[in-house]
């Protein structure tokens, strides 16, 4: 149920009286009424209602909350983005022929796959239900949203930055041997899973794709192969008529991707968007009060902040720790210490975007929470909640039995929580209700169905994940 749309009466003794005033919440419906009694003013009357909305709007200019600008988004009809979509789905950018950009970043899954973990190459299955194959394991990280990429303010890829990139430079894992004519850093991000063993490129003995050495080699085999398919080089024509067919490279298709996800995951017109765009009834009361809450003392602005609600910077928070870990470190999980080496950077991060945040649980790096009032709670005491956390609770399969916690791990994570996530005061178990209702507010209706982008077949044949997986129980926020 979208609990936008549930009018609730409250009841307040007022004063001494022994009659309640009645005083109805917003349906966020123009014209009709707003009126649960804040802490600090009453919502109302008009005069209420009117200082409430000019004191978040304060609030939100503190912390440079202003609209979206959504970048170049093509037509989901140009050339670019057609192949794109074919690209996004296809099995035979994978070594063995199994996985797609799709099967983790589904659009029935809010451009993620509703696990807490992803399951890569050899795994069967889409969204919940998918398991992994036999000598399998899961991928280290949460798979990321990728809602509304297209905005030039996005300067980071991946949970740790490793790929960044600002006008006239990107700097990724491959160095110098990242090919020319990459457009965007969504572009430079849709170069690497195929590359990875566990992710898409499979391992080696299994395809000729995992048995080369270079990235680069990876990278124009997969092309050749794609190209070898009966449909693809006129695809790949009308996409780019200026290039000659023998200099198609890999980053015609991680440009081609990147426009697709651009046009179809671009989702900017949630509730609150409307609201920072200037319509003071496009939130309720709860969700307006769960808004000031989020930039004031819950300080859930110091890192959510911008028109992107991301610092793009990278925080410890100390969530759980589920997975095979990554790195020399394993199962220990560094985060971005192993890109920079820096001791700071030890167990932190990169904050991620919020907009149809309610579509992508679970929640953090790990997928170890999978309502967004666990999440927040977190947020509040990391160190109680790490310390009490209970992995079959909150998550999912096999996920849960992958849970690091030992005494090492605990101390040293908790002690280098980011000051930054600590509230201004305790926070209450309405106003943790409140919060829920905001984050809410950051869906744009049209994501929650997307069926209509799954293609009906593959250019090479290979099977489409295109069923609408069913959860096996409905979504939980609270």
């Amino acid at each position: 149920m979208n609990l936008r749309y549930v009018s609730t009466a409250v009841f307040l003794l007022m004063g001494c009286s022994d009659t309640p005033e009645v005083i109805f919440a917003s349906t966020g419906v123009p014209g009709e009424t707003s009126g649960v009694k804040s802490d600090e003013g009453t919502w109302g009357t008009s005069e209420g209602t009117a200082w409430t909305d000019a004191r978040l709007r304060e609030r939100l200019s503190q912390f440079n909350v202003t609209s979206v600008d959504p970048g170049n988004v093509l037509p989901m009809a140009d050339p670019q983005v057609i192949l794109g979509q074919m690209l996004f789905f296809e099995k035979a950018l994978s070594g063995n022929g199994d996985i797609s950009c799709a099967t983790c970043h589904h659009p029935s899954l809010g451009t993620s796959d509703g696990l807490a973990l992803p399951i890569g190459v050899g795994g069967n299955g889409l969204g919940p239900q998918r398991e992994l194959g036999d000598e399998r394991g899961f991928i280290p990280r949460n798979s990321p949203d990728i809602w509304n990429r297209g905005s030039e303010l996005w300067q980071t890829m991946f949970w740790d930055g490793r790929v960044h990139g600002k006008p006239g430079y990107f700097g990724s894992p491959a160095g110098l041997k990242l090919p020319e004519g990459l457009e965007t850093v969504l572009s430079v991000q849709a170069m690497f899973p195929v590359t990875s063993a566990e992710e898409m490129r499979g391992h080696h003995g299994e395809n000729e794709i995992a048995d080369m050495e270079t990235l680069p080699e990876v990278w124009a085999a997969l092309t050749e192969r794609i190209l070898s398919y009966e449909g693809y080089p006129s695809l790949f024509r009308s996409a780019y008529p200026d290039v000659e067919p023998e200099d198609y490279g890999f980053q015609h298709i991680a440009n081609a991707i990147a426009a697709f996800e651009v046009a179809a995951f671009t989702k900017l017109d949630s509730p609150f968007d409307r609201y920072v765009a200037g319509d003071d009834h496009a939130l309720n009361a709860q969700e307006k009060r769960g808004a000031e809450l989020f930039f004031g003392k819950a300080s859930c602005g110091n890192c959510h902040n911008g028109p992107l609600l991301t610092d793009q910077g990278n925080h410890v928070l100390a969530a759980p720790q589920l997975g095979p870990g990554k790195g020399d470190d394993a199962p220990y999980d560094m985060g971005r210490f192993l890109e920079t080496g820096d001791d700071m950077d030890r167990y932190a991060f990169r904050t991620p975007p919020l907009r149809n945040v309610e579509l992508t649980a679970p929640y953090t790096h790990s997928g170890a929470y999978r309502t967004l009032s666990d999440v927040i709670r977190h947020h509040l005491d990391p160190s109680g909640m790490i310390e009490s956390y209970v992995a079959e609770d909150h998550v999912q399969g096999g996920a849960a039995d992958t849970l690091l916690s030992d005494e090492v791990f605990l101390h040293e994570c908790t002690s280098r929580v980011s000051p930054l996530v600590a509230p201004e005061e305790p926070i209450s178990e309405q106003e943790i209700e409140d919060l829920v209702a905001f984050l809410l507010s950051l869906t744009d209706p049209s994501a929650y169905d997307m069926s209509d982008l799954v293609p009906g077949a593959l250019i090479s044949g290979l099977e489409v994940d295109r069923a609408r997986p069913a959860r096996d129980e409905p979504v939980e926020h609270m």
